[in-house]
């Protein structure tokens, strides 16, 4: 009843084309964003927004990038931790190098950094794909550690390969609190998703989904392979940079290259998988079920197990977490292999037929 579209009219190709053309979703998300931006930095903990949230967003945004790469262009990618690794040693280098270089243009460029080695480690997409374009690319993921622990110059001459940053500011105002830290990604995040929505709604992302869904008769009708392949892998890989900036940053503040190591390349992939492939939303839900969900069991474990009279120790509230964890992954792509995305988009086909759904 409250999500029918009855009586809404689109009286322009502009209005037929909006992201949210239900008056219903503009409004949730328009409350949303607010609710995240003016709410949240006011009452939040410094505790949520520096180990919940934080990494929350700045994994949201890796993931909306290799969604990209996965997702819409079916390109297999096991390199995404080295990518991440890259945008922050890059923006680390342009940061350090170069007295008074700004945060922003600083991840910006950390993020280029990240586009020429995707690029670079996604040729081979170009003769090959499937298991053996991602064992390709993880070889960029060997690559990068080597390079960042062996080449000191990557590190400025720091010969364990562990950096640290300090005195962020955005426009002259610090970047030191766990609030600010915040916004800055949120405003990231928001800004990106929002480039990326409409790309992926464009004659690019069209040509992405046609190389997907079959690379021979894309190239018949007149695609690049070539241009839609590397261009997928140039933009993915760009915002996959930025948010290893991020992380090193703003999250970690001190890093080594084992912060970027093949488990974020794995836990990247897992995440869109989930998440729902060839979705935005895929990404952010995704996301939202691999970091947020084990925090949540390992907060609300040793409460549910003292109703049943059960004391469980700190080692079996990590192994009940593991398996009840493990145990949901399956039961979800059991339920919908296409994952929580699809979901939602069935829930959401369901409220505008209520009550009577079928």
């Amino acid at each position: 009843m409250l999500y029918r579209e009855n009586g809404q009219f689109k009286t322009s190709y502009a209005a037929d084309q909006q992201i949210f053309p239900i008056l219903q979703d503009r409004v949730v998300i328009a409350a949303f964003l607010l609710f995240a931006f003016a709410v949240v930095p006011l009452f939040a903990s410094d505790y949520l927004l520096r180990a919940i949230l934080l990494p929350f967003l700045i994994i949201s945004l890796a993931a909306l990038g290799v969604n990209i790469l996965v997702g819409y262009c079916g390109q297999i990618s096991l390199g995404s931790g080295a990518f991440m690794a890259v945008g922050a040693y890059g923006a680390y280098n342009f940061f350090v190098r170069m007295p008074g270089m700004p945060l922003i243009p600083a991840l910006i460029l950390g993020g280029l950094c990240a586009t020429v080695f995707g690029i670079f480690f996604g040729l081979p997409s170009l003769r090959v794909k499937g298991l053996y374009l991602a064992v390709a690319t993880l070889a960029a993921q060997f690559f990068a550690d080597w390079m960042f622990l062996r080449v000191t110059w990557f590190t400025n001459n720091s010969p364990s390969g562990s950096v640290a940053v300090s005195n962020l500011q955005v426009f002259g105002l610090p970047i030191e609190s766990p609030a600010s830290k915040y916004l800055l990604c949120l405003s990231l995040l928001v800004v990106v998703s929002l480039l990326a929505k409409n790309l992926v709604r464009g004659a690019v992302g069209r040509e992405w989904m046609a190389i997907r869904d079959m690379d021979v008769a894309a190239a018949v009708i007149g695609i690049r392979p070539m241009y839609a392949k590397l261009s997928a892998f140039a933009v993915s890989s760009f915002i996959i940079g930025i948010s290893g900036g991020l992380w090193g940053f703003l999250y970690l503040g001190a890093w080594e290259p084992a912060a970027f190591s093949v488990d974020q390349s794995f836990r990247l992939l897992f995440m869109v998988i989930i998440g729902g492939l060839g979705s935005i939303l895929g990404g952010f839900l995704g996301a939202a079920f691999i970091t947020l969900l084990p925090i949540a069991l390992n907060q609300f474990l040793p409460a549910i197990a003292g109703l049943f009279g059960i004391a469980i120790s700190t080692v079996g509230v990590a192994h009940a977490e593991l398996m009840i964890f493990g145990g949901l992954i399956v039961w979800f792509l059991i339920v919908e292999p296409h994952g929580l995305a699809r979901l939602w988009s069935v829930a959401k086909q369901k409220l505008r037929l209520w009550p009577f759904p079928h």
